[in-house]
């Protein structure tokens, strides 16, 4: 165990079966990041500008297209330099930065998607004590456990992960994944402490996937009673329930050929199965919020309207 070298250096080897395409998957990915760019800052500035936005359904959702450019600022601008660069490494350390927002992002979206449920819960179960409810300061305190929650979860995970010695350096993978880094280690190291942190966050998450679904059983339940509640549903839960089960089947194909997946898939199969929640709903949830909710829809209309004037001569 002393005479073997410690790494430091890992390879990210996913990279590799896009060489030979390198400059088109360049341009491609590079057009599309601007397009989530362009889309989330969009949606950001349109409720932070406008006073009629500044409610909670709405600064929550200026919270999920944040951690939407907080995920995606983690992946892209290291993948794009992949493909430019002759070889794709990457340090220890960077490694586990990269490590920690791609899990801090995904998990941020599970506990942002939660806190929304519970504010269309309240919205729509309990009209009358909404506002008594969702004050600024019980908004603040839940927008501050969907970001602190993660946040100290996986500072957690990747301190322990640090401490231990790596003997392998090839990642075969776009990007790097702390459990992947874990399984590198040197024959004999104890790696307890990291199952007990994946399990209890496991748990954490799983509990917040049961939230939402008692939220959306007595939103249901209400929807069928209310004519009124049903419309409220249609407008407001349908967007939030298409980010949720999107966020969910994305993760959960992940999660499960991470575990049970097969090694003889084409790579690049692979490296979709990897990346699609860093591709659909950093792109999705802001374009059908935008549609969907009125408010924001009629904000978007207004202002191509007056652009589009003041451009008549």
């Amino acid at each position: 165990m002393d005479n073997v070298s410690v790494v430091r250096i890992f390879t990210l080897s996913g990279v590799n079966e896009t060489m030979n395409y390198r400059l088109t998957i360049f341009s491609l990915t590079l057009l599309y990041y601007c397009v989530i760019l362009f889309v989330n800052i969009s949606l950001i500035a349109i409720i932070i500008l406008d006073e009629n936005l500044h409610e909670p359904m709405y600064i929550l959702l200026c919270n999920f297209c944040i951690n939407g450019l907080y995920g995606t600022i983690g992946f892209y601008p290291k993948f794009l330099l992949d493909l430019l660069s002759s070889s794709q490494e990457i340090s220890y350390s960077g490694c586990l930065f990269q490590a920690f927002i791609m899990y801090s992002f995904a998990c941020a979206d599970c506990s942002i998607l939660a806190v929304m449920a519970y504010d269309r819960y309240l919205a729509i179960c309990r009209p009358l004590h909404y506002h008594s409810f969702m004050t600024k300061r019980r908004l603040s305190q839940l927008i501050c456990f969907s970001w602190f929650t993660p946040f100290c979860v996986f500072s957690i995970s990747i301190l322990l992960t640090s401490r231990l010695r790596s003997c392998g350096s090839n990642i075969q993978k776009l990007f790097c994944v702390n459990w992947v880094i874990v399984k590198l280690t040197c024959p004999g190291t104890d790696t307890v402490s990291n199952s007990v942190i994946a399990y209890a966050t496991m748990f954490i998450y799983v509990s917040h996937g049961f939230f939402i679904v008692w939220t959306y059983m007595h939103l249901i339940k209400n929807c069928v009673r209310s004519k009124e509640d049903r419309v409220k549903f249609m407008q407001t839960c349908v967007p939030h329930l298409i980010s949720l089960i999107t966020f969910l089947v994305v993760i959960l194909v992940d999660l499960m050929y991470m575990r049970f997946g097969s090694r003889n898939l084409p790579q690049s199969l692979q490296n979709f199965i990897a990346i699609e929640f860093l591709l659909i709903s950093p792109v999705m949830n802001p374009l059908i919020y935008g549609f969907k909710l009125t408010k924001i829809r009629n904000r978007i209309l207004g202002l191509v309207y007056i652009k589009g004037k003041s451009t008549v001569p």
